[in-house]
């Protein structure tokens, strides 16, 4: 906790805390609103994590909070358990909040076992990808709000959807006679008085339910897009764009007031101030945030085992979303952060923020940013920033609570159009066909299918391109040929071999590791022998690494060698793949160790002592 509270930086933590805060307010609230949870789950989220990430993280002027990538992820969990819930956000939180829970945990196991240096390993091409898709998931998602229209109040649409409510109704009906052990084929009273007691309320909110699930995502905004055109309001409109034009024109005038806030600020004011009839956010509560005690008390390990990959994934998109802002935190301010503390420090604060029903975050740039250039130099920067959150909402919460939706749909636009990867997407004319078809590939599956499963994909596709190509670079510089081949490239110590063992003798050049992705060639050496061959040289001296594929391939060259009665000499082996060799006792009892050599001058004289001129060269 070195440089915790030193004051010395204290006017400057001060006003960097205040002007992060500020700027956080109004994405916090759009956040929560699109997460599907509303704009105290954002506001929660960003008083939590800010506080506890600084306090406990690594890197000191890092400001967090929720960010578009975890909503993005979050609201896909969000919908798919409020679905599975019949709709009912309250039922359906307490298992949605031990899952943000979990992937805290996971992020501070992350830190504790030391993953946070690797996290920068992960492919360009998969973050650029999955950086747009985001983009583009917000865009499209908030055009309906921005024009006013929810599917849950399209009458005309939801009436659609009632006859499949009710035959969802009636197998609940089903399922729960079974159950209770009651469903008896040749007697349906019972399910006849249930069905008849089903109310047309009951049915018109599981409609509700399937109308929303049908339109979400950016697959179902397309569906209903003609609907929610055909029925614009055009006031909502106008506040989306009146937002989203003083965002960005706002920024050309001045950067050192938040153009968000101003953009919050001006339309709420208008909107407010004329009386207009639009559509506000939900309620914010008053009063000092409470513990949700159901993730707890309602906890159950069937319910959460389906979620732990997505827990997972949670917690690595927040790993990588704090790491890299960390770097531009470090490049800003010419300090290191702690990585692996800075994982522990995000787990805490999202661990925290879920027990209070806040979003999950990360560390975001645009805010750490705005810290550093209005003063801030330590932790009491983002503590102090979590703090005046807490104050906003505790004496502001009712005034908060009037903020038009379109709005922060408006300001969600501007945060889609800003977290897309321009650069990505300019260099596609110039970047290698396999990292395009990786970036689009991710880009693609993660608006239209699944974010979680497209990242996945996306790394498989990455990691196994790599290793074709480095398996295939290593081959392409590992030859076998006779000595006096006019296109053997000898190593150095080579150029004084015996001339007269240039036929007898064959020199096997292995360059770089030999893993799974490099042992095709490797496996052909028994093959490529000439008859004329009476021993092989293994040149091992730039073999630094021998994983399991390698070992088992290294094996079966040796029987194969032996079979043709072929002895094989190792030259230069390094002590991992000779570990290798030794943990399945290839050495000694294929590979006696004689027949080891620490250097090839060494080998020159054994062949010198034992090999026999049996070839005439002309």
């Amino acid at each position: 906790m070195k440089n915790l509270f030193d004051f010395r930086h204290f006017k400057g933590d001060l006003f960097g805390g205040l002007t992060a805060g500020i700027v956080a307010l109004p994405l916090a609230l759009a956040f929560g609103v699109s997460s599907g949870l509303g704009p105290t789950a954002g506001l929660y989220g960003a008083i939590f994590i800010s506080f506890f990430a600084a306090l406990f993280g690594g890197t000191n002027t890092q400001i967090s909070g929720p960010t578009a990538p975890m909503t993005a992820v979050s609201m896909v969990i969000i919908a798919t358990l409020v679905a599975a819930n019949e709709g009912d956000v309250e039922k359906a939180l307490p298992i949605i909040l031990a899952i943000f829970l979990l992937s805290g945990l996971m992020q501070i196991v992350l830190g504790i076992i030391g993953l946070g240096k690797y996290i920068r390993y992960i492919p360009y091409p998969v973050v650029s990808g999955f950086m747009t898709a985001i983009g583009v998931i917000i865009l499209v998602t908030q055009i309906l709000p921005a024009v006013g229209y929810y599917v849950t109040d399209d009458a005309e649409y939801i009436n659609q959807f009632k006859p499949m409510a009710e035959e969802l109704i009636l197998e609940n009906i089903l399922k729960e006679e079974a159950g209770e052990g009651i469903l008896v084929l040749e007697d349906f009273e019972e399910t006849i008085d249930r069905a008849q007691n089903i109310t047309p309320a009951q049915i018109l909110k599981e409609s509700q339910t399937l109308a929303s699930k049908e339109a979400s995502g950016v697959i179902g905004t397309f569906k209903v897009l003609t609907r929610a055109l055909s029925n614009i309001v055009w006031l909502e409109l106008l506040i989306a764009l009146g937002t989203i034009i003083i965002i960005f024109g706002f920024k050309r005038i001045t950067t050192a007031v938040p153009s968000t806030l101003v953009a919050l600020l001006v339309m709420s004011g208008i909107a407010v101030g004329f009386n207009l009839d639009y559509i506000t956010i939900a309620r914010i509560p008053e009063g000092i945030p409470k513990p949700n005690m159901g993730i707890f008390t309602e906890f159950s390990l069937s319910s959460i085992t389906p979620y732990i990959f997505t827990a997972l994934t949670l917690a690595f998109l927040g790993a990588i979303d704090s790491l890299l802002t960390s770097v531009v935190a470090d490049n800003m301010t010419k300090t290191k952060h702690k990585p692996n503390q800075e994982l522990v420090g995000q787990g805490i604060g999202n661990s925290i923020a879920a027990v209070f029903g806040g979003l999950p975050g990360a560390g975001a740039t645009i805010r750490t940013v705005v810290n550093i250039n209005a003063g801030g130099k330590t932790r009491l920067s983002g503590m102090i920033a979590g703090v005046l959150l807490l104050f906003i909402l505790l004496s502001l919460g009712p005034i908060a609570s009037k903020i038009p939706a379109a709005v922060l749909a408006g300001i969600l636009i501007t945060v889609g159009i800003s977290v897309m990867d321009f650069k990505g997407l300019k260099a596609i004319p110039n970047m290698p066909r396999a990292e395009v078809a990786i970036m689009l590939i991710v880009l693609v599956l993660s608006s239209v299918w699944n974010l979680v499963y497209a990242v996945g994909i996306g790394l498989v596709i990455a990691s196994l391109m790599f290793m074709k190509k480095i398996g295939d670079l290593t081959a392409e510089k590992s030859r076998i040929t006779s000595l006096n081949d006019e296109d053997q490239e000898a190593w150095d110590d080579e150029h004084n071999f015996p001339v007269k063992f240039k036929e007898e003798v064959f020199i096997k050049h292995v360059n770089g590791p030999l893993f799974f992705g490099s042992t095709t060639e490797f496996q052909a050496l028994a093959n490529q022998i000439p008859h004329t061959a009476t021993h092989v040289v293994m040149r091992l001296d730039r073999m630094p690494y021998l994983d399991q594929t390698g070992l088992y391939a290294f094996e079966d060259i040796l029987h194969d060698l032996a079979k043709q009665d072929i002895p094989a000499l190792m030259v230069g082996l390094q002590s991992q793949p000779r570990y290798m060799l030794e943990r399945i006792d290839v050495i000694p009892d294929l590979m006696p160790e004689d027949y080891i050599f620490e250097d090839f001058d060494k080998c020159i004289d054994w062949i010198n002592d034992n090999v026999e001129d049996i070839v005439t060269l002309p």
